[in-house]
């Protein structure tokens, strides 16, 4: 990676197209990397805006908000159609056309719009939650708990159930301080388990782009499986573990993986 002094961040905002505003950063300088974080995560919540910072030495890199999180709006009803165009809006932000990377279901996110012809050229996806279904699932059980509870007004009881639902350690939801921040979109859960129930099999065959899948060696055994299979059923997929945590990687382990992944655009 190359080293350059640390650049400074630029906040924009761009509107989507069902009129919603979407409030994002970019960084640095180079080919445009844009991130779709994952459940819960934000500018205020989350983990990439370190990792973002280390990416901006060899890249511009936006991140933003996702709808209902942070400096974003909302529309209602939700649609994953939406959050495909307030992406798209943000590709369109980055010149056009980006390199994605993205963290957990932000990754079945991104899978969504590029099977919908989203001009995502390289895609690096970390451990990506989606199962073996040749066909969507439909609504889940899980998903309408989880909205059974937004609507309640339990949010914070909704953002435990999210949690342990996903198979978070139970020590490691002892010690997050961190769960009144993931309560107040606990909402937006629900839109990234829609979008679980949408993703498939054969969603995955139809992305057509490099798609660098990654785990943790640190991660449980369907974290892992998963990404693996979804490497497997990608026609121009890869697949890589990395030393790590449960469901992450450090910054300094993954940030020279994914600028030689994006760098080998240019080098062949």
């Amino acid at each position: 990676m190359t080293e350059h002094p640390t650049t400074r961040a630029e906040a924009f905002r761009v509107r989507s197209a069902d009129g919603t505003t979407i409030a994002g950063e970019r960084s640095g300088a180079g080919p445009a990397l844009v991130f779709v974080d994952a459940a819960g995560g934000y500018s205020g919540f989350g983990s990439l805006r370190s990792l973002a910072e280390m990416l901006a030495a060899d890249f511009t890199v936006y991140t933003y908000d996702r709808r209902g999180r942070g400096g974003s709006g909302d529309t209602l009803p939700y649609a994953i159609e939406r959050e495909i165009d307030d992406l798209g809006a943000v590709v369109a932000e980055a010149g056009g056309s980006a390199y994605g990377y993205a963290f957990s279901s932000g990754g079945l996110l991104a899978l969504h719009a590029a099977a919908n012809g989203l001009p995502l050229t390289r895609l690096a996806l970390l451990e990506p939650p989606i199962g073996d279904s040749e066909t969507p699932t439909g609504e889940t059980d899980f998903t309408r708990e989880l909205a059974s509870l937004v609507a309640a007004g339990r949010q914070h009881e909704a953002a435990e159930f999210f949690q342990r639902s996903i198979g978070v350690p139970p020590e490691v939801i002892a010690e997050m301080e961190t769960m009144p921040t993931l309560a107040a979109v606990a909402h937006t859960l629900v839109y990234d388990c829609i979008i679980s129930d949408a993703a498939s099999v054969g969603l995955l065959r139809t992305v057509r782009v490099p798609t660098l899948v990654l785990d943790s060696q640190g991660s449980s055994d369907d974290l892992t499986g998963w990404a693996a299979a979804v490497a497997a059923a990608l026609p121009a997929g890869t697949h890589r573990s990395l030393p790590g945590e449960w469901h992450g990687v450090a910054d300094d382990v993954l940030g020279p993986v994914l600028t030689e992944f994006f760098q080998s655009d240019r080098t062949g």
